[in-house]
């Protein structure tokens, strides 16, 4: 079986190692949409794919966590050792979660062994904006809701993501595409036998 590169530049077997696709972004920036379409296709592929998105795990795993720095960073740290452990069993572990602070991402990256790839769902605020049809920013820009990510608590961007997807410009199918494309360019998602 052939070696395939990981994004840090080490060597694994996708059929026996699988990895991670962290995406992050806004609320409202279409991270669990393309995650979705993206599980969609690698399992048409054949691949095992497991999705974490961020409002389920916070309702099963993380119940009872506020929205302080300090719970925000204890929730991305679960879904990021899950999703280490799937990975390392041979899962594609897809995740769906603001995860707002880059330490915090760049903690569970290292949880991973190399075999992370982020993804910034790189969606404008006033975009996310528009498309909430929970009324959560609304809620936020009033104070109704505190320490909401991109209003009155920050989003810090990653500064070198291995994808970047911008939703406000593109289709869902495009945009999953763009993670499709960058897969197939480092060798982990070809139809598995």
């Amino acid at each position: 079986m052939t070696e395939r590169p990981t994004a840090d530049g080490g060597t694994f077997e996708p059929w026996d190692h699988g990895f991670s696709l962290w995406f992050t972004g806004l609320s409202g920036a279409g991270k669990s949409t393309v995650a979705n379409e993206v599980a969609a296709a690698l399992r048409g592929r054949g691949h095992r794919v497991e999705i974490l998105d961020g409002d389920e795990v916070r309702e099963h795993l993380s119940r009872g966590l506020g929205f302080s720095k300090a719970d925000r960073d204890i929730n991305v740290d679960r879904i990021g050792w899950v999703a280490s452990v799937l990975a390392r069993n041979g899962v594609i572990a897809i995740t769906a979660a603001i995860s707002p602070y880059r330490d915090t991402r760049d903690a569970v990256r290292a949880m991973h062994d190399g075999n992370f790839i982020e993804i910034h769902v790189a969606t404008p605020l006033e975009v996310c904006e528009e498309r909430d049809v929970k009324g959560l920013y609304a809620k936020a820009r009033t104070g109704e809701i505190p320490e909401f990510t991109g209003v009155s608590d920050p989003y810090e961007a990653p500064l070198a993501p291995e994808i970047v997807v911008p939703t406000h410009d593109r289709t869902v199918a495009e945009s999953a595409a763009l993670v499709l494309d960058y897969l197939d360019s480092v060798g982990l998602s070809a139809p598995t036998r």
